[in-house]
C-alpha cells in the first residue's frame, strides 16, 4: 500500500492452507503483518496481488459470500456497552437475517456454551474483561460461521481469564468451527493451536505444529549467561562453536547465549566441564525444552520477546 516515502509491502509471498476444524495460529511480533493478513482474509482490506479463498469463496470476487461464512472478533471487540449481553447477541443474529425464534434459541445455546448465562441480563459495561471477551466471541459465532477469526483475543486478560478463554476456543473447535487466531503470545500459540505459522516482516519464517517446529528446528535449549563482559561472551561463543554436539548458538538481546543440542541432559554436564577447563565463569546455566521463542530466535536471529519489547519502547 502507499505510504509516505513510497510503497510498503505489508506481506510478501504469504501462502498457506487451513484445514477444516483446526485451530490455526498466526504468530509474530507487532507489525509483522498478522493483522494485515487477517483483514485481507476477512474482506476488510483489499488484496493488491495474489488470491485468497475462505470457506470456498474468493475473497476478492465474492466478499459477501465470504462474510456470510465467517465470524470476526477484532482486538477492540464490538459489543454495545449500554445493552445487555442477550440484547447484543439478539441484535447480531437478527442483523444476519435470522428469524427471531431461531436467533433466541441460538443465543440461549451460546450463553451456556460460553458461560454467559448468569450475567446475560446485565449491561455489558458492567462485565469484567474476561466476560466481555467471551461475549465478543459469542457475537462472532451467533450466525454459526464455518470459520472464526480471532485477532489477539486475550490481550489484556489476566492468566486465569486467558486460560478460561482458551478452553472455550477448544470447545468451539470440537463443535466443528475452524479457528484462525492471531497472537504474539508464545504460550498461547503453544498451548492452544493445532498448527502455527510464524510471520516476521511480512514473510513466513516457519510453519507446522508447535511440537514439530520445536523438535525439528531447534532441539533442546541450553541457556547460558557469562556476565556483562563482551570479551567473555565472545570466548564462550568460540568455545560453543567448537563443541561437536552443539547444533547452533544464538545470542539474545539481553546477552544470554542460547545453544541447541539433541540431548540436553547429556550435554549439560559436559558443557560445564568444558567451561570449567577453559576458565570461563558462568553466572547461570539452565536446560529447558525448546519454546516457540527458540524457534523464532533460530529463524530470525533474535528473540520474539525482544522484538515485542522493541516495538513497545
Amino acid at each position: 500500500f502507499a505510504a509516505r516515502g513510497g510503497t510498503v509491502e505489508a506481506v510478501r509471498g504469504v501462502s498457506f492452507a487451513v484445514s477444516r476444524g483446526e485451530i490455526f495460529g498466526f504468530l509474530g511480533p507487532n507489525g509483522a503483518g498478522k493483522t494485515t493478513t487477517l483483514r485481507m482474509l476477512t474482506t476488510l482490506l483489499s488484496i493488491d496481488e495474489g488470491e485468497a479463498r475462505v470457506a470456498g469463496f474468493d475473497v476478492a470476487s465474492a466478499p459477501a459470500k465470504v462474510r456470510q461464512q465467517i465470524g470476526y472478533v477484532s482486538q477492540l471487540g464490538g459489543a454495545d456497552n449500554l445493552a445487555t449481553g442477550r440484547e447484543d447477541l439478539m441484535l447480531q443474529g437478527r442483523l444476519y437475517g435470522r428469524e427471531r425464534g431461531a436467533v433466541a434459541a441460538r443465543v440461549q445455546e451460546l450463553l451456556g456454551l460460553l458461560d454467559l448465562t448468569s450475567f446475560a441480563e446485565r449491561q455489558v459495561k458492567t462485565y469484567s474483561g474476561g466476560q466481555k471477551r467471551r461475549l465478543d466471541v459469542a457475537l462472532g459465532i451467533v450466525h454459526e460461521p464455518q470459520v472464526l477469526f480471532l485477532d489477539e483475543p486475550t490481550t489484556g486478560l489476566d492468566p486465569q481469564n486467558r486460560a478460561n478463554l482458551w478452553q472455550h476456543v477448544r470447545t468451539l473447535r470440537d463443535h466443528g468451527v475452524t479457528v484462525f487466531l492471531t497472537t504474539h503470545y508464545l504460550d498461547e500459540a503453544d498451548a492452544l493451536c493445532d498448527r502455527v505459522m510464524i510471520i516476521d516482516g511480512g514473510t513466513i519464517v516457519a510453519e507446522g505444529s508447535p511440537r514439530e517446529l520445536k523438535r525439528d528446528v531447534v532441539g533442546d535449549a541450553v541457556v547460558l549467561r557469562v556476565g556483562d563482559d563482551e570479551a567473555a561472551r565472545v570466548r564462550a561463543e568460540t568455545l560453543l562453536a567448537a563443541v561437536p554436539f552443539v547444533r547452533s548458538t544464538t545470542q539474545a538481546k539481553d546477552g544470554e547465549l542460547h545453544c541447541y543440542v539433541d540431548d540436553g541432559p547429556a550435554a549439560l554436564p559436559e558443557l560445564l566441564r568444558r567451561f570449567d577447563a577453559a576458565q570461563i565463569a558462568l553466572r547461570a546455566i539452565s536446560l529447558s525444552e525448546p519454546t516457540l521463542d527458540d524457534v523464532f530466535l533460530a529463524k530470525t536471529g533474535r528473540s520474539l520477546r525482544d522484538s515485542e519489547a522493541g516495538a513497545a519502547a
